[in-house]
């Protein structure tokens, strides 16, 4: 295979209202693209394709036949081969996959990826009745009603619980780890909100429960937003020399698992755990060598169900690992009134992941692998991972039916 290099990447404030800006979904598109596209320094005829990340922008927006919006970045992208790719939430980390494969396979020596979504359209509820479409909807909607996901989750968080041994507290330090993380980047939605622990923890009226054991802490926000990156062949990297350190992709995993939760083996989810044993092969490189970690924590459950996938935790102690500080940038540790670890700390969602950062659904996957990039760069900042060299992003679908992970390394 052909090396993939990510040459570029950008992404919007989270906090943004496009709807209350009079803007929408394809500024949500445009202004990432665009912004990936100059900090490059490419000429937008090199690019051979472009890719789009979406989960429900016709449900949502009215609008589809997303792929062209890209054509309006710049008039010589008329005529690029563009798509649209859909895999629930796991939509923008399938789009930066199949770019990969397609610069991995020769195909193409540039790619465009962007993922967006535009979410505050409609009410919270009518909102969650289009989120359910990411699970079996004909099946499971009946069956658990309004805010159908919350629900699901819940009952993942009751399975982990019942025969692990989670506790609500090990949640509510994800949750108020994830904000305290938010609160240093300067483009995440929740970054001017101080949640603690004790707070996290506690059930009130600004924090009710959503979907028992599941409080509204745990739970990811209504976002608008998109995140672009600009992947390219090492032939084209070397012929561009751009100064400072090179992002490459050095592994990549896809699973698909049935689309009802009842048809899964929770909390141990091992087919979403074969997308990163397919990473951690190509990469040739174990857990432990990361040095920060973007998991898909659309609810504090899915962070440790995720550390544990990953490797970085053994099966159903996920909890722990949070509770044991090693999660947490070293920044705000003390602050969230954890120990020092005794382990090595490997900070994970240091950006505040879709609890905190937010969680336009169809740009997520893409902004975790921004966040990667920056980091690796050492571009991120008050949330900078000391001498971070292996990063790890863990995007997903569903309830855990579609997974993708990519592993990203540093090269001076």
């Amino acid at each position: 295979m052909n090396s993939v290099y990510l040459l570029a990447s950008a992404r919007t404030d989270f906090k943004r209202n496009l709807k209350k800006e009079g803007k929408a979904l394809r500024d949500a598109i445009v202004e990432p693209g665009r912004d990936a596209l100059v900090a490059s320094g490419l000429d937008p005829k090199d690019l051979g394709a472009g890719i789009v990340g979406n989960f429900a922008a016709g449900l949502f927006t009215r609008q589809l036949h997303l792929g062209a919006y890209l054509t309006e970045i710049d008039d010589a992208l008329r005529g690029l081969p563009c798509s649209h790719v859909e895999g629930a939430c796991g939509s923008g980390g399938l789009a930066v996959a199949q770019a990969a494969q397609l610069i991995a396979g020769g195909v193409h020596d540039a790619v465009l990826v962007v993922g967006a979504e535009q979410q505050k359209t409609m009410s919270s509820k009518d909102g969650g009745d289009v989120l359910a479409a990411a699970g079996d909807y004909a099946h499971e909607r009946p069956q658990f009603g309004d805010f159908m996901f919350p629900k699901l989750f819940g009952r993942i968080a009751e399975s982990h619980m019942k025969k692990c041994g989670l506790t609500p507290r090990q949640l509510a330090i994800v949750a108020a780890k994830n904000y305290a993380h938010a609160r240093l980047n300067p483009l995440a939605q929740m970054r001017e909100n101080a949640v603690n622990v004790d707070s996290a923890d506690a059930v009130s009226d600004s924090n009710p429960v959503v979907a028992a054991p599941l409080r509204l802490t745990d739970c990811s926000q209504i976002t608008d937003g998109g995140a672009a990156v600009l992947l390219v062949s090492e032939r084209l990297m070397k012929k561009l020399n751009p100064a400072g350190p090179r992002v490459r992709l050095r592994g990549l995993g896809v699973s698909t698992d049935r689309l009802r939760l009842e048809d899964k083996q929770m909390p141990e989810f091992p087919i979403a755990r074969l997308a990163a044993a397919r990473a951690y092969a190509m990469a040739g490189m174990k857990p432990e060598e990361a040095d920060g970690v973007d998991v898909h924590d659309c609810f504090s459950i899915t962070e440790v169900v995720a550390t544990e996938l990953l490797g970085l935790a053994p099966m159903g102690r996920g909890g722990e690992l949070a509770e044991s500080g090693a999660t947490a940038l070293p920044q705000v540790r003390e602050s969230l009134g954890l120990a020092a670890p005794s382990r090595k700390v490997i900070p994970v969602n240091p950006g505040g992941g879709l609890i905190a950062d937010g969680h336009p659904v169809g740009a997520t996957g893409v902004r975790q692998v921004v966040e990667a990039a920056t980091q690796l760069r050492g571009e991120a900042g008050a949330r900078q991972i000391e001498s971070a060299k292996n990063y790890i992003t863990f995007n997903m679908g569903g309830s855990l039916t579609t997974s993708i992970v990519t592993i990203w390394t540093r090269e001076d």
